[in-house]
């Protein structure tokens, strides 16, 4: 028997997400939601987090849903605190990850009538939910009341576990809230909805053109680990006229795959880039990192672009004709029984071409003086094996994509808005399902903006964050614009002089500070520290932009 909100809807929804086993719930603080944080708190059911900012909270429940790939509950009180899930909302969204938003809010009649804490919240997040369920109550228990919302809990917990994205239940409550009863709530008796897959039915022009190409592109984006099997991976890369590119958040690898796109078509002539546009272009998993590689399917079109996916197709390259919702994996299984081996020289000639690139860009990272990109080298070099490897966005995703990471090492990177807030929470949720020792790499902007992430009482001891710290956005003086203008520093680079030192101190993170001359020393000594760690890199700013830029045009050798 547990003590529970005497509350029937929330009753209802302590049963329901019993029924649809969603364990993990994430709770901010506040007095509109008590009656669900005591209900969930108390039942030793679930396993429940306290994390007081709506955004962290957001971002953490996301990145446990990441790892477990199943729903993560958040819970907050009426008001502006649910504003602060957006963020986490649409990157749950646009990757594909199951978040349970459950919002407390005021009766109907109280909206817009001056009181505190209210705000319209109903469907607050329709361009970016897959279900809003608005339950209705009242003081008086209604039998009718509790059937439809019985319906609506139903629909939007199935559709979060089908559709794997988020959805939002908003709950009005009445006062009292504090009021408790003794209670073992069951779950609810539920019609499951299971997962289904669509039959591989290949289409004959399809295949034919399959095995007609003599120029295939698969490029592949952001993948859960072990999604493709070895074997039809390696059964793929016998045809010479496939060529696989990825990107280092598929965590796919082979020896014949090309993972360092940028590298690879940075400073290709007009004729090599017509030599390598494909006439078949197959792509699957997440979103794209590389801005070189849109630019150039965009121009250099295939005849055919066709998306593998259980979900959404992106017509991101302006030429999409089919989507095939089916598991990759599933898909090219049956490919391969219909392919026969076509004679061309485009996957080898290309393999050879970023063979040669390989050796310029070791030449160049032993010549360059200390930067962001010697640092990040030092890095993956010096990465332990077998860990799981977060990575924020802007700088650090780009400069990360040069490099090829160890077979062993999982990557995840919050690429669905690509946004730099709540890259830190994710990681921390997500290390306390990993197993693995868990390395978080950030830049100083995504680091400070998400710094709230720390207030947290659940880090792993096996966690640690690197800071790449060139005192501002470096990414800005990579990108187009004239950076002797005055507004420049102030308002795009976001000059400052911060360090973590003091963070790590308030949060009781051990904390090492490196810098040319001693960066790699501390950096061998934070990565066999056994304590929650922050290393904090100190690069030079007006540099790192020449350096990178100069970086594509030399290694051509």
């Amino acid at each position: 028997m547990n003590l529970v909100s005497d509350i029937p809807i929330v009753q209802q929804i302590i049963a329901n997400c019993k029924a649809y086993n969603l364990k993990h719930i994430v709770i901010s603080p506040g007095s509109r939601n008590a009656p669900l944080t005591l209900s969930f708190s108390n039942d030793s059911f679930f396993t429940c987090y306290s994390i007081v900012d709506e955004r962290c909270a957001a971002f953490f429940a996301l990145g446990i849903a990441q790892q477990i790939k199943q729903p993560v509950a958040v819970v907050c009180t009426s008001g502006s605190a649910l504003l602060n899930y957006y963020p986490a909302v649409s990157e749950a969204f646009y990757s594909n990850i199951p978040l349970v938003v459950l919002s407390a809010d005021r009766p109907k009649e109280f909206i817009d009538i001056g009181d505190g804490q209210t705000i319209r919240q109903e469907h607050v997040f329709k361009n970016h939910s897959c279900f809003d369920a608005n339950l209705k109550n009242r003081l008086e228990y209604s039998e009718v009341l509790h059937a439809k919302n019985e319906t609506l809990l139903q629909k939007a917990l199935q559709v979060a576990s089908i559709e794997e994205g988020p959805i939002h239940i908003n709950i009005p409550l009445y006062e009292p809230l504090y009021n408790t009863t003794i209670k073992n709530i069951s779950p609810s008796w539920v019609n499951k909805l299971e997962k289904t897959e669509e039959q591989v039915t290949l289409d004959s022009g399809f295949t034919t053109l399959w095995n007609t190409s003599k120029r295939t592109l698969i490029l592949v984006g952001v993948l859960l680990p072990n999604i493709i099997e070895e074997k039809v991976l390696e059964e793929l890369l016998l045809d010479p006229s496939v060529l696989i590119f990825t990107e280092t958040t598929s965590n796919l690898h082979h020896k014949r795959i090309i993972s360092n796109i940028d590298r690879l078509i940075a400073e290709l002539t007009i004729t090599e880039k017509e030599a390598l546009q494909p006439e078949l272009l197959l792509t699957f998993g997440g979103l794209i990192v590389s801005k070189k590689i849109k630019f150039f399917l965009r121009e250099f079109q295939p005849k055919k672009h066709v998306h593998i996916s259980l979900k959404t197709a992106y017509n991101t390259f302006g030429c999409l004709e089919d989507h095939y919702k089916v598991n990759p994996n599933s898909f090219f299984k049956e490919l391969l029984k219909l392919s026969e081996i076509t004679s061309a020289d485009y996957q080898p000639y290309w393999i050879n071409y970023h063979n040669n690139l390989e050796k310029g860009h070791h030449k160049y990272l032993s010549e360059i003086p200390y930067s962001d990109l010697l640092v990040f080298d030092r890095i993956i070099k010096a990465m332990p094996q077998d860990i799981h490897l977060q990575l924020s966005n802007s700088s650090t995703i780009r400069y990360t994509q040069l490099f090829s990471i160890p077979k062993t090492v999982e990557v995840f990177c919050n690429r669905g808005t690509s946004g730099i807030d709540g890259s830190t929470s994710t990681a921390i949720g997500a290390s306390l399902i990993q197993k693995k020792p868990t390395i978080l790499i950030t830049g100083d902007l995504s680091f400070f903006y998400d710094s709230n992430a720390l207030w947290n009482n659940y880090i792993p001891e096996n966690f640690k964050i690197i800071v790449i710290n060139n005192d501002g956005g470096g990414i800005f003086r990579i990108l187009p614009g004239d950076k002797s203008a005055t507004y420049f520093e102030t308002f795009l680079e976001t000059t400052h002089s911060l360090k973590a030192s003091n963070l790590a101190n308030m949060f009781n993170f051990d904390y090492f500070f490196g810098e040319e001359i001693n960066f790699e020393k501390k950096l061998n000594r934070f990565l066999k520290n056994k304590k929650p760690s922050i290393l904090e890199i100190h690069t030079p700013r007006r540099i790192n932009d020449t350096i990178l830029l100069e970086y594509f045009e030399k290694i051509k050798i």
